[in-house]
């Protein structure tokens, strides 16, 4: 199961480790959008930037709606259609594709709760399941 992971505050001001960490996540910009396939290797990672992100685990169909609409081969071209479901596995499996690692999706339509509180009270943290709702607000 891929995870999608979200930053949602800029680094201004933050802690070197904590720069470094998002850096490594390719979250460079807020609301990019990296999307991972396993979990388990970069849990510590998560943990230690979670006031700065959101993630949790993203449904194929959400993934497949992501990449028609917001992945971007190099040269900042669009995927073609046919091409979509292979880059989707891909992904799914961990595998190198030859779309761009970052998802730049447009900031979430009606807003945010609370950029400083988790989840479900705010918007920072695990969401799980939920992490569609706000990627279909972003598309």
């Amino acid at each position: 199961m891929a995870i999608a992971i979200i930053l949602l505050r800029g680094k201004t001001g933050t802690k070197p480790d904590i720069v470094k960490t998002l850096d490594l996540l390719r979250l460079t910009r807020i609301n990019h959008t990296v999307v991972l396939a396993d979990s388990k290797k970069y849990e510590r990672m998560l943990h230690m930037v979670k006031d700065y992100i959101t993630w949790g685990e993203i449904s194929k169909e959400m993934l497949t709606a992501m990449v028609e609409k917001r992945g971007r081969l190099p040269g900042n071209k669009k995927v073609d259609p046919t091409k979509v479901f292979s880059i989707v596995s891909a992904i799914e499996k961990g595998e190198k594709t030859e779309i761009k690692p970052v998802f730049r999706l447009h900031p979430p339509r009606k807003g945010l709760k609370d950029k400083k509180a988790k989840y479900p009270e705010g918007d920072l943290g695990y969401r799980g399941k939920a992490i569609d709702d706000i990627i279909k607000r972003m598309i």
